[in-house]
């Protein structure tokens, strides 16, 4: 018994064989590898192996008395996870495998050549002071080989066990965190474990028994950017004890340190060791309800108004429409979530939800505190006060105890918003809002030419973010001292359609007068650049694109706006100086004044969803 059967491979070398293996199965032992879960995970007890994949694979077949068997060939098959070997003459053996999952370079790991199953296989750096990045796995499987002669002359080898299924050898150490405040757990800043001279085992023969001892040096923990560590088993009477740091924001601007202390957590192979910490917060009792970036992620929330977004819901008026002075829609659901809709292309940051709700208070207080709230964000939370007795401080700035509410109670308030951002600030200053909602006019956006009707064809999201952009703009428009000011200066380029003069308080006021638009994409096939009049305002794609900086786009917007207006073609208002000279060059200059001042937002001649 002479020549080793030894194979490797990995993600970066091909595989290597010391030996043809015949295409016959008949005299071949084939052994599947499969890997299996953690011993104690929570879904164990229905956890099946799956089979193994590896990015480096070592095997030994060894004898009775532990030796590495030399005069056999052997392959190993990635792609169907198998071990083959030929030449084994009856008898009993044991198949050693060491699979690693991941760059075994990265843990310093080193795999030894071995000729009796106490060398030592595996080792690591006694210096490695960080858990490991891969996954080790090992088994030592007894398999008996007879040998039966067939018909014709030919030889089969039967195995006692084919399957092969393999367990880490190394452990898990997760952190668990119980927050009673469900927003405290997104607050936290800094979270990091501290642990005070750990032993790990370094080494393990092919026999798996462990031994070595590392030096005693770990680095710290972060655990925001994980709370699950792999290690070797710790050696035997030794266990992890430490501190767990950890700082948290509060949403008025304030940071709270905390320490945890843990002892007495011990590694084992193919075990996950929990280090459960109850988190007693000073904010827990807190009813404002603080939404970081982190919680807002975390929450898995929508968007609106997106290009996958179905036609049936965007033009659905019950569904989608907005007033410009209110485009960040605030409610309570029938199920008691809170509900925080946002119709508008630039995100905003730094909100405070400010709520009056009669069965508490006369006194408006601080409900909810965003970040952010991203562009067309479609957000669901969960409502503390609902669920315990709370507390939230009023804007005299005295604390204001809210008793446990009900679903019926909450629907009952009133909410505000506040920022100090420049685009709420001008969103703010919008006065006179208009109502818009979305209209197919008979076209079909799922056709590539938007199944065109008369003048009409199918709106796409990407037109009606546009279509929000404009609307907020025209609207913030409209109260602006600038635009009053070209209006008096010009109120002698003002007139109806029988060219008598209309004065500039009558315009401010049809322009300021309350409306409600259903909004379209004109096809221009025909010639049309635009329609309006009444309740519908459309006009074709490239307008809707370049009203940023083009005063004919612009002077197409203003044509169907004077059209909304009550004005026919021979007044200013369509194709005089209203809307050729006055507003379309106002528009495009003071753009950088505007509540959406950039085609950035949006960039939607960019957009693959655009005909």
């Amino acid at each position: 018994m002479a020549c080793i059967m030894f194979a490797s491979i990995s993600c970066t070398e091909q595989f290597e064989n010391n030996g043809d293996i015949g295409n016959s199965r008949g005299n071949e032992a084939v052994f599947r590898l499969y890997s299996a879960g953690f011993g104690n995970a929570a879904t164990r007890s229905g956890e099946t192996a799956t089979k193994a994949v590896y990015d480096f694979l070592d095997y030994y077949i060894v004898d009775e008395n532990g030796k590495v068997v030399t005069d056999i060939k052997s392959k190993y098959k990635p792609e169907t996870s198998e071990i083959v070997a030929e030449g084994l003459h009856e008898g009993s053996y044991r198949l050693l495998v060491l699979g690693v999952k991941g760059d075994k370079e990265s843990d310093g790991a080193t795999v030894n050549k071995v000729t009796d199953v106490n060398d030592v296989w595996l080792s690591f750096p006694e210096d490695l002071s960080k858990p490991l990045d891969c996954e080790y796995f090992y088994s030592d499987t007894p398999f008996d080989v007879t040998i039966v002669e067939s018909e014709g002359g030919k030889q089969e080898t039967i195995l006692s066990e084919e399957t092969v299924t393999q367990h880490r050898i190394v452990g898990k150490v997760k952190f668990d965190f119980d927050f009673e405040n469900m927003y405290i757990e997104y607050s936290v800043t800094k979270n990091v474990a501290d642990v005070e001279t750990p032993r790990f085992y370094t080494s393990m023969t092919a026999n798996k028994q462990f031994s070595g001892e590392s030096n005693r040096v770990l680095n710290d923990l972060n655990l925001l950017d994980g709370k699950e560590y792999l290690f070797m088993p710790t050696v035997e009477g030794s266990a992890l004890n430490g501190e767990i740091g950890m700082e948290s924001r509060t949403y008025t601007g304030g940071t709270v340190s905390q320490t945890y202390g843990f002892s007495g957590i011990k590694v084992l192979p193919n075990q996950i060791t929990t280090v459960n910490t109850d988190v007693n917060h000073p904010e827990d009792n807190r009813g404002t309800m603080f939404i970081s970036s982190v919680a807002y992620k975390h929450g898995n929330h929508k968007k609106i108004l997106q290009d996958d977004e179905k036609k049936g819901v965007y033009t659905d008026k019950s569904q989608r429409s907005f007033n410009t002075s209110n485009p960040l829609q605030l409610s309570v659901t029938d199920e008691g979530q809170f509900h925080m809709r946002f119709y508008s292309p630039r995100d905003l940051g730094h909100v405070t939800v400010k709520a009056l709700i009669p069965e508490v208070s006369n006194e408006w207080m601080d409900f909810a505190y965003l970040d952010t709230i991203p562009a067309f964000g479609d957000a669901y939370v969960d409502v503390p006060m609902l669920k315990k007795p709370t507390v939230c401080k009023g804007e005299s700035g005295r604390l204001i105890n809210v008793q446990k509410l009900s679903v019926a109670q909450l629907k009952k308030a009133q909410f505000k918003i506040e920022s100090p951002e420049e685009f709420w600030k001008k969103i703010e200053k919008i006065q006179h809002g208009w109502t818009i909602y979305w209209g197919l006019y008979g076209g079909d956006p799922d056709r590539p030419d938007g199944g065109p009707v008369g003048n009409w064809m199918g709106i796409r999201p990407v037109h009606i973010r546009e279509s929000i952009a404009l609307f907020l703009n025209f609207t913030y428009m409209i109260d602006m001292p600038e635009h009053e000011q070209i209006l008096e200066e010009n109120k002698d380029k003002l007139y109806d359609d029988n060219k008598n003069p209309i004065e500039v308080e009558r315009v401010l006021q049809q322009m300021r007068q309350q409306r409600t638009l259903q909004v379209g994409l004109v096809y221009p096939g025909n010639g049309v650049g635009g329609l309006g009049g009444g309740t519908t305002f459309g006009a074709y794609q490239s307008a809707w694109f370049d009203h940023y900086s083009s005063t004919y786009a612009c002077s197409i917007m203003f044509h169907e706006l004077g059209h909304v207006m009550g004005y026919g073609h021979s007044s200013s208002f369509t194709y005089g100086p209203w809307a050729e000279s006055l507003m379309n060059n106002f528009y495009v200059n003071n753009l950088y004044q505007m509540p959406i001042d950039s085609k950035s937002y949006l960039n939607s001649s960019s957009n693959p969803n655009k005909y």
